[in-house]
């Protein structure tokens, strides 16, 4: 992965504006910490498709540059205490997003498509843009109940995944539609990513940011509204997690509620999806889109683990144990 950073960092440092914005380029050349990034999304699908993962670097950087936009956005959006707005001040950080999202159009053309499989991508790119701009003020807004919580989840994530493994399947030698066909894995790929964030952050110490907006984080909102016998004395000690008994206390009822299980469930089911999906498509590399889904189930299947729950591949994927 160090690798692909350094040469996304030269694609970024080859632009002028970049290389003389000290606040941008100190974000390029950021070191990332997290362990599979999604512009390395664009790599896994090229290769699925039986490209070479090396000429996807390319398509790497369009996603990177396009992830930087939304988190600077999404940071103001959210006033997230760690923001680089801090640092730089709101109309900055909104201008440096507006930047990276602009340097993403520009670097699309260094893909190498032919013009009518280029044409699809900038269309792609586009639609990722609005359909993300949408999710967060949808996110950013007070909205009740389910159902709100996965129009949210299918419009703010999924857009960038969708557009990474459609580019990613098109640098790779795939038609559109090939590609239309793999991009839509990203839909469960969205789904599946933000259920383990959500996981993480309600059973964090101290407690996350989401137990001030219940309804944006999947165990907490059903914890919060489904009908069990603990729910009102859930719903007391919510704006009491800041301390840390009322957290831990708050973190117990969550789980004898159902809302654990309940992730879990959709986890599966989602996770179960994408492999019928990967099997209906026939990839040349289809193992390479397993490995991905594979990459963030893991930590699901650690925690069933943890509390006593036998695990099985015939769980994850349909089968008869």
């Amino acid at each position: 992965m160090a690798g692909l950073i350094r040469a996304i960092q030269e694609r970024l440092r080859r632009f002028p504006e970049v290389s003389q914005w000290p606040e941008l380029l100190s974000l390029v050349e950021r070191e990332t910490l997290s362990a599979r990034p999604c512009w390395e999304f664009t790599l896994d699908a090229c290769e699925a498709v039986g490209g070479s993962r090396h000429d996807a670097e390319a398509g790497a950087s369009v996603v990177f540059c396009m992830l930087y936009s939304i988190h600077l956005v999404d940071d103001l959006l959210d006033d997230d205490p760690k923001g680089i707005y801090h640092q730089v001040g709101r109309a900055a950080a909104a201008n440096m997003a507006l930047a990276f999202q602009s340097v993403a159009g520009r670097l699309l053309g260094e893909c190498h498509l032919e013009a009518e499989a280029e044409r699809f991508a900038h269309r792609r790119l586009a639609a990722a843009c609005l359909g993300t701009a949408f999710g967060q003020m949808l996110d950013s807004h007070d909205f009740e109940g389910e159902e709100a919580y996965w129009r949210m989840v299918r419009l703010k994530t999924p857009p960038l995944f969708s557009f990474a493994l459609f580019l990613g399947a098109l640098i790779g030698g795939a038609t559109v539609n090939r590609a239309e066909a793999v991009a839509s894995l990203g839909e469960r790929l969205g789904e599946i990513i933000q259920i383990s964030d959500d996981l993480h952050d309600a059973l964090a110490k101290p407690a996350a940011p989401d137990w001030q907006r219940k309804a944006t984080n999947l165990p907490i909102l059903y914890a919060a509204t489904a009908d069990h016998a603990e729910r009102q004395a859930f719903l007391n000690l919510v704006p009491e997690v800041a301390n840390d008994e009322a957290l831990e206390r708050a973190q117990d009822i969550l789980v004898r509620s159902g809302a654990f299980s309940y992730c879990a469930y959709r986890l599966v089911q989602a996770y179960r999806q994408a492999r019928q999906q990967i099997d209906d498509l026939s990839l040349p590399r289809s193992e390479v889109m397993i490995d991905l889904f594979d990459h963030y189930i893991r930590p699901l299947r650690r925690l069933l683990q943890a509390v006593g729950v036998e695990v099985s591949d015939a769980l994850f994927e349909g089968r008869d144990a």
